[in-house]
């Protein structure tokens, strides 16, 4: 299936909208870049599930996780090998997890799935370790990955299940999900750091027939010690609340699969991004939504919560908590009011408030969207990760790109203009289609990093060079890239120096500062009377379409022209269609159109030894570029056209009578010959009998040596002949019949024409 027919997208507007008021323009991706071999790649035989990277610029160095092995990888080119370290599963640890009903080779490895830098410069590394999670200290130095072989209990810090879903982060003395956020910096509330956790589970608020599973942000405390009494070594200022990021087509709630975080220096205006995919798998719709920290805190802050209530059933039921909320409020870290109280720790504060939390941890309202509804929402293959860039573009702006990975190994760019979602490109990042489990980015070098079952592929944040003409590069609107006006090429924006003569214009797609393009010079084919004539074109993007002039008329698809993707057919071309053809690429940005041609044909009638035009029922030589070309594939969009009325059928008719005649005549060659054979047949069953075909059988075959069976047409009763009557002849001209045979079936041995046949 093309990247195309699987991107049935639809874009959210950045403006609080219902989902049915999705601007549906410009959702396809402008690019598509396939394959191609000098993508950087490593992958080593034997191992497999590269899910887990570090991003050590530091070092210059991508920490790679798979299983029961780890990379230190060059940053800017990954195939390049600096050093390992395996830390593969003993085999007492292998045989207890094939006890627990495991599979020894697949689910009893260790597969990586933890890495951090901590403070002092070390790394802390977690694996599956056969279903025991284990983690310990590795280094770097001197060229050498090392491991110190200190290992401790990993149970919270990594997953049992080496294919389960996990996030972690590395806050100190414990590993808690997800990302910090420094809350504490210039906060005139003397708040604390927060760690947001973002997970799925069942729900418990909603009274629904089966398990309902929902997607969760929750928050804690960085410096939450537990309670004295209650809640001891349990936190304290746990609270979640429901993620809403509805998807058309579904009723269900959507889970979440990944989020990543852009922070800012302003920590209030951070966002956390999303990938949300559905639950059901009737709908094949995955979606982006933007959160910003702000409002996550304020449903914490300021929201209502859920409270459980015993109906008569038996049942709980939670709804709106409406009586007095304690004070310290509940889930509130230690700030200045509470300091205020005297309480400086979490240990300090109240039962009150800890029994509060501990039977109402969940929020009543859920958390929204930043724009009121998915950014993005896609039909096709399912989003899986994603990452975003925080880019400086020529308009003094700064702009969030989104590189959204896919279960079918391609990468989105996308980016939001005042509202409007567009997609910039995708790229294919491997040869047959792999779901990306991993994606990091390396802002300072400019590369992004994907991982999958297969391998780690890098690929740059963008190629300005696909851009040859100003207008493409103009039109692509990617913040990355602008056209020097200098130099004459498309180039990096960040590369550009402050007296750069450069252009940009990624709302708008103004290109009335590009210099005029050069004028396409003609190609010259020959028009050969009868023939059908294809003329190849290509839009200049995804979003473009393609108009084909005929002496400056343009040209519809009829019984004459065959219009598709690829260019336009003439089909039975006269010497009326000499003439220029152009074909025009136009793309609209802001329903502004935007003309680029992209080929100039001119065709010239085919001419005999003498100069002279020929005519069109004496033409039957081939051109180069005129021939009988066959129609080619055609989009389902598209109706082929009606063959030309010129067309005779007068030798189609004829051809149908003289088949119909042959038919006849074979028919009763058939007849006559069944009548002959069959008289045939009598007359010589009357003259010779059965004895005369025994004896010509007999005959024929009595100075053979060899034992002959041969199988007659009635079958036996006997189990012993396999159900068929056997005649053996032997080499003294006898022949003996089986118990089992029938001396009647002789007639059914017919003649023996060959040797062959023996």
């Amino acid at each position: 299936m093309s990247p195309l027919s699987a991107l049935g997208v639809f874009c959210g507007l950045f403006l609080p909208l219902s989902l049915s008021e999705y601007n549906t323009h410009n959702c396809i991706p402008r690019k598509s870049v396939l394959y191609q071999d000098n993508m950087k790649l490593f992958r080593e035989e034997g191992i497999c599930n590269y899910s887990t990277m570090l991003v050590r610029e530091d070092l210059g160095l991508l920490l790679l996780g798979a299983r029961e092995a780890i990379y230190a990888l060059d940053i800017n080119d990954i195939s390049i090998k600096k050093s390992w370290v395996y830390w593969r599963v003993t085999k007492e640890k292998q045989m207890e997890c094939t006890y627990k009903g495991k599979h020894a080779e697949i689910e009893c490895r260790n597969y990586i799935r933890t890495l951090h830098k901590v403070d002092d410069g070390r790394m802390y590394v977690c694996g599956t370790n056969a279903f025991s999670p284990t983690c310990d200290y590795m280094t770097y130095s001197e060229g050498q990955l090392r491991l110190e072989e200190a290992q401790e209990e990993g149970k919270g810090k990594c997953p049992f299940d080496p294919f389960q879903r996990y996030s972690s982060i590395m806050v100190e003395p414990n590993f808690v999900y997800m990302d910090l956020v420094p809350e504490s910096n210039n906060n005139p509330e003397g708040d604390d750091d927060k760690v947001y956790l973002f997970f799925s589970e069942n729900a418990m608020e909603y009274d629904f027939y089966n398990k309902l599973m929902v997607s969760r942000v929750a928050r804690v405390c960085k410096g939450d010690m537990g309670g004295q009494r209650t809640l001891q070594r349990k936190w304290t200022s746990f609270l979640k609340a429901r993620l809403d990021c509805s998807l058309p087509e579904s009723s269900l709630p959507s889970i979440v699969q990944d989020v990543f975080l852009l922070k800012n220096d302003d920590w209030s205006k951070s966002v956390f991004y999303a990938v949300f995919t559905p639950q059901s798998s009737l709908s094949d719709m995955s979606a982006v939504c933007a959160y910003s920290v702000s409002a996550i805190g304020d449903v914490f802050n300021k929201g209502k919560f859920k409270t459980p209530v015993t109906v008569e059933t038996s049942h709980v039921k939670w709804v709106m908590y409406s009586g007095e909320v304690p004070t310290p409020r509940p889930g509130a870290c230690i700030n200045n009011a509470a300091r205020a109280l005297g309480m400086e720790r979490s240990l300090d504060l109240p039962d009150k408030t800890l029994q509060f939390i501990r039977d109402r941890p969940l929020m009543d309202e859920a958390v929204r969207p930043l724009t009121g509804g998915p950014l993005l929402v896609k039909k096709g293959a399912m989003f899986t990760r994603l990452v975003v860039d925080n880019v400086l573009a020529l308009d003094g702006e700064r702009y969030a790109v989104m590189f959204i990975g896919t279960e079918n190994g391609y990468v989105q760019k996308a980016v939001n203009y005042a509202g409007e979602m567009f997609i910039i490109e995708e790229i294919q990042l491997y040869q047959t289609p792999e779901a990306i489990r991993t994606l990091r980015l390396s802002s300072s070098t400019g590369q992004l990093y994907a991982g999958s079952d297969f391998g780690a592929v890098q690929m740059p944040l963008s190629d300005c060079g696909r851009y040859e003409l100003c207008l493409d590069c103009v039109l692509g609107r990617d913040p990355y890239c602008g056209w020097d006006l200098s130099t004459g090429i498309c180039s990096a924006v960040a590369n550009s120096s402050s007296d750069t003569n450069m252009i940009q214009s990624l709302k708008d797609g103004d290109i009335s500062k590009c210099p005029k393009s050069e004028t396409v010079k003609p190609e010259n084919y020959t028009l050969v009377p009868g023939n059908n004539i294809k003329l190849p074109c290509h839009p200049a993007s995804n979003l473009a379409q393609v108009h084909w002039l005929f002496l400056g008329q343009q040209l519809h698809a009829d019984a004459k022209y065959y219009i598709y993707n690829g260019g336009i057919l003439i089909l039975n071309a006269s010497a009326s269609d000499a003439g220029q053809y152009t074909c025009e690429s136009v793309e609209q940005v802001k329903s502004r159109p935007h003309t680029r041609t992209m080929a100039v044909y001119q065709l010239r009638p085919h001419t005999n030894a003498e100069g002279e035009e020929e005519e069109e029922e004496t033409t039957t030589t081939e051109s180069p570029h005129s021939h009988n070309t066959p129609l080619p594939e055609v989009p389902q969009t598209l109706e082929p056209p009606l063959p030309p009325e010129s067309w005779s059928v007068d030798s189609r008719v004829v051809g149908l009578q003289v088949a119909v005649a042959l038919l006849s005549l074979m028919l009763l060659g058939l007849v006559a010959w069944n009548l002959y054979k069959r008289s045939f047949r009598n007359r010589s069953s009357e003259n010779s009998g059965v004895g005369q075909v025994k004896r010509l059988s007999v005959d024929y075959i009595q100075n053979r040596t060899s034992v002959i069976k041969l199988l007659g047409p009635t079958p036996s009763h006997n189990a012993n002949n396999n159900h068929h009557a056997v005649i053996a002849f032997k080499g003294n001209g006898e022949h003996h019949f089986s118990p089992g045979g029938n001396i009647s079936t002789m007639d059914g041995l017919g003649y023996i024409d060959n040797e062959s046949e023996i």
